[in-house]
Parts: C-alpha cells; structure tokens; sequence
C-alpha cells in the first residue's frame, strides 16, 4: 500500500498531533500509518479522508502485487 497521507495532511496544515486528536487516534497512529508500519483500519481511512476532506483513494492507493 502507498500512503500519501503525509504530503496531504502537511499540505492542509494540520500537525500529526491535530489529525491523530481529530480521529480519535494517537499521534503515534498517525506516524505509524505515514511511515507504511500500520495499515489502517477501514473505518480510520475513511475518518482520516473526512478529516482531509479528501477521498480514500487520495490517500492510499494498492501497489502492484497488493
């Protein structure tokens, strides 16, 4: 899985600390998720999405082979 979750919530301006408060996750979460060591769950893609105002699909694509 790629994640571009990085670049989108940096180009928001949101810190991982105001994102993971928003989600109701921890700030490790988010770090964990950014750094391709967690996969995240169904629901917390479509919340950090939400929180983004972005799609799913902006934020995770399959890479070849997933």
């Amino acid at each position: 899985m790629i994640t571009h979750l990085a670049r989108l919530r940096k180009d928001a301006g949101v810190t991982q600390a105001q994102l993971a408060e928003t989600v109701g996750v921890s700030r490790k979460t988010i770090n964990t998720v950014e750094n391709r060591v967690f996969t995240p769950s169904t629901l917390l893609a479509l919340k950090l999405a939400r929180a983004l105002g972005v799609t799913v699909e902006a934020l995770f694509e399959l890479e070849d082979g997933d």
